[in-house]
């Protein structure tokens, strides 16, 4: 079966994705996509999995645990950095919403119940990755040494300006590696305008193996990804992901895995045959259009 679910596989009727670790045949790493129209309100449990509740478009309030976050959120992926908030596992939460909000909840089959917690824009670090044409925005909300408040799960954004190419060289977080990670990919792709994630668009994307995973025949799977798919990633190699010139690419990182040491970790490694790809960025001036946004908004 194709790691490749594109928009609509992946939806129960109720959320646009629904995808849980067993769901995904592996152990930790999963991601629901829910839109609450305006003055929607809806109730769910986390059971054995910690969450991300991480806006996409719109804001809502989030109550958990006795607490109350008020998440101001964004008009679209392509126009801020976002507030976000922390679900422990085995909690009772509700969100709701006055003008309505589409939100990602990135999650992780998790040991340790901690609290919840807010998670205000103006303290996620932006990162400028890359040079040249593989220029790109990693947006680091939820990974370690910036959030520690979780057990497993790990998140970050990237934004990739339309004909540029990001993760890359390509990379792996898998048993051949120091760290064991599953990852997701959720795509969303802007129209001509920029900012508004449209299926007019469109990108690429590249998972492979190859005989160092023990495999008799390497895998490759490259694949024209539109606004709203999914990628799964259990092993192997993946990247690049190339935006097609028109339409700048977004996508959310979810890794999840046991952890080295009882640390979260994303630690990877690149192919050898492009690694070297990585030495020649300082000499290469980064486009300017990165970044593209901060808490205050639009930047590039």
């Amino acid at each position: 079966m194709s790691l490749h679910r594109p928009l609509g596989t992946l939806s129960d009727g109720e959320n646009a994705v629904e995808l849980t670790a067993g769901t995904a045949g592996w152990d930790y790493a999963g991601l629901r996509v829910l839109l609450l129209h305006p003055g929607g309100v809806t109730t769910f449990g986390t059971g054995d999995c910690e969450a991300f509740v991480l806006p996409l478009s719109g804001g809502c309030v989030v109550e958990v645990d006795g607490e109350r976050f008020e998440l101001r959120g964004r008009d679209s992926v392509f126009t801020r950095v976002t507030d976000f908030a922390y679900l422990p596992r085995d909690a009772e939460v509700t969100l709701s919403t006055k003008d309505g909000v589409e939100v990602a909840l990135p999650t992780a089959r998790c040991d340790r119940r901690l609290t919840p917690r807010y998670g205000p824009a103006e303290d996620v670090p932006v990162e400028v990755r890359g040079a040249g044409t593989a220029t790109r925005q990693v947006t680091n909300f939820g990974v370690p040494g910036v959030w520690d408040h979780a057990d497993r799960l790990i998140a970050c954004e990237l934004i990739t300006p339309d004909g540029n190419w990001s993760s890359y060289p390509p990379h792996k977080h898998d048993h051949t590696c120091d760290v064991v990670n599953e990852e997701i990919y959720y795509f969303r792709i802007a129209g001509r305008d920029k900012i508004t994630p449209s299926r007019e668009g469109f990108g690429f994307h590249r998972t492979y193996t190859d005989h160092t995973h023990g495999d008799d025949e390497a895998d490759d799977e490259h694949v024209v990804v539109r606004d709203g798919d999914v990628f799964l990633i259990p092993r192997g190699y993946h990247g690049p992901c190339v935006a097609a010139p028109g339409y700048p690419m977004y996508y959310l990182n979810v890794l999840a895995g046991p952890g080295t040491g009882d640390r979260r970790s994303t630690a990877f490694c690149d192919d050898p045959a492009h690694g070297w790809v990585r030495d020649t960025w300082a000499d290469q001036a980064r486009d300017p259009r990165c970044p593209v946004t901060s808490a205050e908004g639009r930047v590039g």
